[in-house]
């Protein structure tokens, strides 16, 4: 199967400008620590070259390594129907080492969200077919592990690490 192109979808989670030189797609599971290690590399590129670089973000649980990662895929989506998707994305990376299923209404708290609410789509599962979305979109993609990065479209086959990944973002933004 060859490497198919691909681009941000209207319901994506975008932190920048859709049009933005370079757009940055990551399958990505909250509970992996790659992935964790991979988010402040990605807010300090993104803060240093603004509007020239766009996160997107897609969910990607590996709930065989990380039991947890599916629920609080389904948090960020709970958080992101009340306007905080990006503030609990930060959340949950944040406190990845402290992550249980007790503490995601709390981590709802500090962001501010009607907690009853949160609480209730949680329970219901209301967003596990479009996490289960995301992860049959990666499938598609050839995306099985994480984090997985397309840049402009294209797969990014380096490490995750902050050196790798910042030249690799470096050189897709011509060096500048």
């Amino acid at each position: 199967m060859g490497e198919q192109a691909i681009g941000a979808a209207a319901d994506d989670h975008v932190r920048g400008a859709r049009d933005a030189e370079l757009v940055v797609i990551e399958y990505g599971d909250f509970q992996c620590p790659y992935c964790g290690r991979a988010r402040p590399t990605l807010a300090a590129l993104q803060e240093r070259h603004g509007a020239r670089l766009a996160l997107v973000y897609r969910h990607l649980p590996l709930e065989h390594l990380h039991p947890l990662a599916g629920l609080a895929a389904e948090a960020a989506e709970a958080a992101a129907a009340q306007g905080q998707f990006w503030g609990m994305h930060d959340a949950l990376f944040e406190h990845q080492k402290q992550l249980n299923a007790a503490n995601l209404p709390l981590l709802a708290q500090t962001l501010g969200l009607d907690v009853g609410r949160f609480r209730q789509e949680l329970e219901s599962r209301r967003y596990r077919d479009k996490v289960r979305a995301h992860a049959d979109d990666a499938a598609r993609v050839g995306a099985t592990g994480t984090p997985t990065f397309f840049f402009n479209g294209r797969r990014y086959h380096g490490d995750s690490d902050r050196a790798s990944l910042t030249a690799a973002i470096e050189a897709a933004l011509g060096g500048r």
